[in-house]
């Protein structure tokens, strides 16, 4: 058995270690504080040296010996531009439409860019995101953002 590298694992853990230390390197610009007293700049100093860690061990794991031949590498471009401009209209149209309308879009057209997309399974997950959204960003968090569209609760 001769060793493969499985390229897309490989290319992954590319991805991650680049966003790792990207992360890393920006927060170095906050105060990093301890863990019992964090700063702003603790939490993605963190989260990138996870992601890095995580980088590393999916890269070593590319390299493992394999008689698989799925070492090429398939690329689509539709899932991705889909996923990416549904997260750029959310950020784009959050003051406008509100947090609820941006996250069902958000959530409807990106689940759209996989092969097995259902609608009824989309919705689903996107009362359980509005739920959690709400639980977390406003609720516990406090977050001052429109949840409805600014049009609806206009004020004369």
């Amino acid at each position: 058995m001769k060793p493969a590298i499985h390229q897309k694992d490989l290319a992954t853990s590319f991805i991650f270690i680049v966003l790792g230390i990207v992360a890393m390197v920006f927060s170095v610009a906050y105060k990093l504080g301890t863990a019992a007293n964090m700063g702003p700049g603790y939490f993605p100093f963190a989260l990138g040296a996870i992601l890095t860690v995580l980088g590393v061990i999916v890269a070593a794991k590319s390299l493992s010996i394999s008689p698989n031949k799925d070492s090429l590498i398939s690329f689509k471009i539709k899932p991705v531009l889909m996923i990416l401009s549904s997260v750029f209209i959310f950020g784009l149209s959050l003051e406008t439409l509100g947090l609820f309308a941006s996250t069902v879009f958000l959530v409807i057209f990106s689940s759209m860019a996989g092969d097995e997309f259902k609608l009824k399974e989309a919705v689903i997950n996107t009362m359980v995101l509005l739920l959690m959204v709400f639980i977390i960003f406003i609720y516990f968090l406090e977050f001052q953002l429109p949840l409805w569209p600014g049009f609806i609760f206009s004020h004369s």
